[in-house]
C-alpha cells in the first residue's frame, strides 16, 4: 500500500493514498503556496486531484439574502474564488451554501453576528476579502470595516448611505498600513453613476447638470433593510447642488412624474444618495445635481410623500420604525405593479464651441433583476482583487473603478436592456 498523505482542500487535513508521482505533484503545490504566500497572493490551496488552484476565499456577510445570495452565486462560478455564506442564521447559511451545487470550489458556510462575533470569525476562517451586503448602512459605524482591516482582508460594501460612504476616507491610513483595499459604495450610486458620467465627460467642454434617478419594481424580493434605508430620509432635509447653489430639499418630496423608455409614467421624489457629497468635487463644473427615486404603484408612492410630511412637520422623528409594518402594506398593492424597473440619466453642458449639448443614458430590468443592478460592482471588484489585477491599497468610496463597458457587460446575460447616446 501507498503511504498516507494530508490532502489540503480549504480545510481540515483530510487523509488518503496517493502514488509517488502524486507527492512530486502535491510537493509542487506546497513550493507554490509558499511563493504565493510571499508574493502576497493569497493564502489558501485548494487540491483538486492532480490539480491546483490558488483560491481567494469571499466571506459574505448576509450571503444568503437578497444581494448577498446572487452575488455569491455569480462569485461561486470563478474558479479563483471559494464563497464563504455568513449570516446569524446557521439553518439558513447551512442550506444557501448546499444549494450552490455548481460552484467551482465547495461552497461553505459560518454562522455569526457581524455585530459581535466577526472577529473570531475573521481569525477563524482567514478570508482574503469580505464582501458587507447587511443594511442598512444609514446607522452603521466602521466597526466591520476596521475589523477587515485589523485582520488584513480587503473590505467591500454596497452602501448608499452618504455620510457612511463620504467618510470611509478616513479609514484610509488604517488600510494603507495594513496593504488592504477599503471600498464603500460598491453600488448603482455611486459606482454606476460615475462610470456613466465619466464616460461620457469627454463630450463636454463643461458639464453643467446631471439628473437621474432608480424607477423601482412593485415585484421585487423587497427586504426590511432596504425598506428601512428608504424610510431613513423621507421628510427629513439634505443638501444638492441646483443652479450653481447649495439647496436644501426634503426626502420623497418634490414628486413629480417622468416618462420612462418600456416603463411609461412613473412618479418621482428627491432621494439622499453618497453622489450628493462626492460629485461636486469629482465633477467641479457642475451647477446641478439632481438624484431621484420612485416607487412604481401611484398610491404607494405618493402615499410615502404624504407620509414624509409627518418628519418634515416634526410630527413623527423618522419613518424608519414603521418599515416593517409599511413593508407588509406595500406588499398588498403587488396586484397592480409589475417587475420592471429602470435607471436613467440626463446630463447637460457646453461643448468646446460653446453649444449646448445633452447625452442620455438608460437601463431597463425585467423579471424582477433590477436588484441585481447594484450587486456588479461588488462582483467586480472581488474577481478583480481575486485574481490580482486590482492592486490598489487605501479606503475610498467606489467610484473610478469599474468603467462603463465594465459595468454593463456583468449585466449581459441578465433580462437588462440599455440605451445610451453616442459618446461624441
Amino acid at each position: 500500500l501507498d503511504p498516507p498523505f494530508a490532502k489540503i482542500h480549504g480545510g481540515p487535513i483530510q487523509w488518503g493514498w496517493i502514488t509517488p508521482g502524486k507527492v512530486q505533484t502535491s510537493v509542487s503545490c506546497l513550493v507554490c503556496l509558499g511563493l504565493a504566500r510571499l508574493l502576497g497572493l493569497g493564502r489558501h490551496l485548494l487540491l483538486d486531484g492532480d490539480q491546483a488552484d490558488m483560491v481567494s476565499r469571499v466571506l459574505i456577510i448576509g450571503g444568503y439574502g437578497n444581494f448577498g445570495a446572487y452575488i455569491a452565486r455569480r462569485l461561486a462560478e470563478d474558479k479563483s474564488i471559494q464563497v464563504i455564506i455568513g449570516g446569524r442564521s446557521a439553518d439558513k447559511a447551512r442550506s444557501f451554501a448546499n444549494s450552490l451545487t455548481s460552484a467551482k470550489h465547495k461552497a461553505t458556510w459560518r454562522q455569526f453576528d457581524y455585530r459581535t462575533g466577526l472577529p473570531e470569525t475573521l481569525a477563524e476562517i482567514t478570508p482574503e476579502i469580505v464582501i458587507h451586503t447587511s443594511g442598512p448602512f444609514q446607522n452603521q459605524t466602521y466597526d466591520v470595516a476596521r475589523q477587515c482591516i485589523a485582520a488584513g482582508c480587503h473590505y467591500i460594501d454596497l452602501s448608499d448611505a452618504r455620510d457612511y460612504v463620504a467618510g470611509i476616507g478616513d479609514l484610509n491610513q488604517e488600510a494603507s498600513e495594513q496593504g488592504v483595499l477599503v471600498l464603500s459604495g460598491a453600488s448603482s450610486v455611486p459606482c454606476l453613476s460615475a462610470a456613466i458620467i465619466d464616460h461620457y465627460l469627454m463630450s463636454f467642454e463643461t458639464l453643467e447638470s446631471v439628473e437621474y434617478g432608480i424607477a423601482t419594481a412593485q415585484h421585487t424580493n423587497r427586504g426590511l433593510a432596504t425598506t428601512s434605508a428608504v424610510l431613513s430620509y423621507a421628510g427629513k432635509p439634505f443638501t444638492t447642488l441646483q443652479d450653481d447653489r447649495t439647496k436644501t430639499v426634503y426626502g420623497w418630496q418634490d414628486v413629480h412624474r417622468r416618462t420612462l423608455r418600456d416603463v411609461g409614467r412613473r412618479w418621482f421624489g428627491n432621494c439622499d444618495v453618497p453622489d450628493l457629497e462626492l460629485f461636486t468635487k469629482r465633477y467641479p463644473d457642475l451647477k446641478s445635481l439632481n438624484f431621484y427615486a420612485g416607487l412604481e404603484v401611484p398610491v404607494v408612492h405618493l402615499g410615502l410623500w404624504l407620509m414624509s410630511w409627518l418628519t418634515r412637520l416634526h410630527l413623527l422623528p423618522s419613518l424608519e420604525k414603521l418599515a416593517p409594518l409599511l413593508l407588509r402594506i406595500s406588499r398588498l398593492f403587488d396586484p397592480f405593479g409589475s417587475d420592471v424597473s429602470a435607471f436613467f440619466m440626463h446630463l447637460t453642458g457646453r461643448s468646446s464651441s460653446g453649444t449646448f449639448i445633452s447625452r442620455n443614458f438608460d437601463l431597463v430590468a425585467h423579471a424582477g433583476e433590477g436588484p441585481y443592478i447594484p450587486c456588479a460592482p461588488a462582483i467586480i471588484m472581488a474577481r478583480k482583487l481575486a485574481r490580482g489585477t486590482c492592486t490598489d491599497k487605501g479606503a475610498r468610496p467606489c467610484i473610478g473603478f469599474v468603467d462603463l463597458q465594465t459595468y454593463l457587460s456583468e449585466l449581459e446575460d441578465l433580462d437588462i436592456t440599455w440605451s445610451q447616446d453616442p459618446i461624441a
